[in-house]
This record gives structure tokens, C-alpha cells and sequence, in this order.
């Protein structure tokens, strides 16, 4: 199953939502370019929703932290929401889970921008 994305803006922050699985392929390629769109067209502060990922390798988990630096370098923020179990699982045993700013939800995550100004 290839993965879809989803964006929305919430005042100065944009909410990437990915859905399907992201892992080595097309998904993690798919993901690196939407990051890389998203920059080109000037969103700085990132949240990424993964409440509709169903499964990330770790490929998808080094994507993420590639997009990270990748985010910070430009100047910008990359949080995570509304990770399942299996991801925060991942992360956790990585030690991703200290690196990442993490929220229950899509709301607390970009709520969080303002306050990190």
C-alpha cells in the first residue's frame, strides 16, 4: 500500500498527515519529497500526524529524523503527534522518543509551536 499525505495549515504551522505504511521504497522516497515541498513552499514549523500510519521500518524511522535535521537546518520545527503504540514503540527502543517533540494530539502538537517562539 503506497502512502497518501494530508496537509493543513493552523495559523503558521502546517500539519502533515501520512496514511498507509512508511517504509523502504516509494513511501520513505514520497515522504523525503512532501518534506521537501512543504520547505520549498515556506512552512517552517512541521507537525507530523501519524495517528493513520499503520506500520514505519526502519528506514521510515531514519527518514524522519534525515527530515528533522533537514527541518532544523532550514530554520524550522518538526514535531510528532498521535503516534500508535507500535511507533512510539519503535522510537522508544531507538531512543528517538527524547530526540522528537511528541503530543497526544494534532491540537496539543500545534499548540506547542507558539510556545517553543
Amino acid at each position: 500500500m503506497a502512502v497518501s499525505f494530508q496537509t493543513k495549515n493552523t495559523g503558521d504551522v502546517c500539519v502533515l498527515s501520512p496514511e498507509g505504511k512508511i517504509v523502504i521504497g516509494e513511501e520513505v522516497g514520497a515522504l523525503r519529497e512532501k518534506i521537501k515541498g512543504l520547505l520549498d513552499a515556506g512552512n517552517k514549523n512541521i507537525l507530523i500526524n501519524l495517528a493513520n500510519v499503520s506500520y514505519i521500518d526502519s528506514t521510515g524511522v531514519g527518514a524522519l529524523v534525515g527530515t528533522f535535521t533537514t527541518i532544523r537546518n532550514q530554520g524550522g520545527q518538526m514535531k510528532l503527534s498521535n503516534l500508535s503504540q507500535r511507533v512510539k514503540d519503535i522510537l522508544l527502543v531507538t531512543k528517538l522518543l527524547t530526540v522528537f517533540d511528541v503530543y497526544e494530539n494534532e491540537t496539543e502538537g500545534a499548540k506547542s509551536f507558539a510556545a517553543t517562539k
